[in-house]
């Protein structure tokens, strides 16, 4: 049938439908989820894990690791809180080596003071795993997590279950025989898995700072070779913050407090002996874990690397198309020389405790920096003409 005759003065379309509005792609039109504030929860427990790693550094300065010899998940949160709890603690310290070698003169007073600090350790780890559980259960609950982030959020759980297992594996390692001290590669896995938890959390701070859409476009100008060199800037740091950990279980930090050389020398003497405690040697690869000269040597040469190599990708990061990627790069080379001269600081003062601490923190500053780098490598963001930030 023939439609009906239109009036001229009939505007055009009238009588029709309007036009639906254009719907948005793909990543547009899923849900979004709670992103700022998972971001929020994020950020929280990246702080709390800074502090867990300065306190815990803490803890093994002032050699107070030890002081508390057993794992009860519920009730070791909660501190002495009589003499007589006090007494009973001091006792089980009394019957490990570290106190009947080491310490046998200390006072229940001193000891007091290093129970405070591996408690305050133990507590704080305690305290992040509520604040992970909670937050989980309650974007899951309500049912705000975005889509692909549930096998994120619960990789932290399980890594942060991990660390709680390797931390008192190290401890129970301290607890026997003629042992005074952890074992240092015990040690060094636990600081180890600290660092990559760390690195998780600011990786993930750093992605929900911007919705999906704009991390799409953002890959679309990555920097490829950028990338690439700024991940294996990170394998090395987080080598040296390893060979750290070794230095710092073994107290070699205190073995030499000179530089360049180390008490005179390039490279230590007997830095391949290693006692057995019975008038012998153990085999030659125990000296890359417990001797104290051959150990603070790798650490050292490993930190020449490590500014070699940073020049390198700070002279590539410089030339960088994105202003804020070039200011990234800035800030890690930065942070290098700064803890390239903190590192001789802590030699120089044979590992003073303020020197040692802030060393350690400085590691925790450039191991973030790097990772931001890095993702601003991989998710550059737009400059503005107008803003002088292209």
């Amino acid at each position: 049938m023939m439609a009906g005759k239109r009036s001229i003065f009939e505007d055009v379309g009238e009588g029709q439908k309007a036009p639906e509005a254009p719907v948005g792609g793909g990543i547009d039109a899923r849900p979004k989820g709670a992103r700022g504030a998972i971001r929020a929860w994020m950020v929280a427990l990246f702080l709390l894990v800074v502090v867990m790693i300065a306190v815990g550094g803490l803890t093994r300065l002032t050699d107070s690791g030890l002081s508390i010899t057993e794992w009860n998940l519920i009730t070791g949160a909660v501190p002495p809180l009589s003499e007589a709890t006090w007494a009973a603690e001091f006792a089980k310290y009394q019957a490990i080596p570290e106190f009947q070698l080491q310490n046998s003169a200390m006072t229940l007073a001193e000891f007091k003071t290093i129970y405070w600090w591996e408690w305050a350790h133990r507590f704080m780890g305690r305290f992040i795993g509520l604040v992970w559980a909670l937050g989980f259960l309650w974007f899951w609950l309500r049912k705000e997590i975005p889509a692909g982030w549930t096998g994120r959020l619960l990789l932290l759980g399980g890594l942060g279950g991990l660390q709680g297992a390797i931390g008192w594996w190290m401890v129970s390692s301290g607890l026997v025989g003629t042992r005074v001290d952890v074992v240092s590669w015990k040690l060094a896995k636990h600081l180890g898995l600290a660092f990559v938890i760390l690195g998780f959390l600011a990786w993930y701070v750093f992605l929900l700072g911007r919705s999906e859409a704009e991390l799409m476009t953002a890959r679309r100008a990555r920097e490829g070779r950028l990338f690439a060199l700024s991940t294996g800037l990170m394998h090395v740091t987080f080598l040296q913050i390893i060979l750290g950990a070794l230095v710092a279980g073994i107290d070699a930090g205190r073995a030499f407090p000179t530089w360049p050389l180390m008490n005179g020398q390039f490279f230590p003497a007997d830095a391949f002996y290693v006692p057995d405690g019975q008038g012998g040697a153990l085999p030659v690869w125990h000296a890359f874990l417990e001797n104290p000269g051959l150990v603070q040597f790798i650490h050292r040469m490993t930190g020449y690397l490590l500014l070699i190599f940073g020049v390198v990708v700070w002279l590539r990061g410089r030339r960088s198309a994105h202003r804020t990627t070039q200011g990234a790069f800035h800030a890690v080379m930065a942070m290098i020389g700064a803890q390239m001269a903190l590192g001789i600081a802590a030699a120089l003062t044979a590992a003073h405790v303020h020197v040692a601490i802030t060393h350690q923190i400085g590691a925790v500053i450039l191991w973030v920096l790097i990772l931001r780098a890095r993702h601003l490598a991989q998710y550059p963001v737009a400059g503005s003409i107008q803003k002088g930030t292209a």
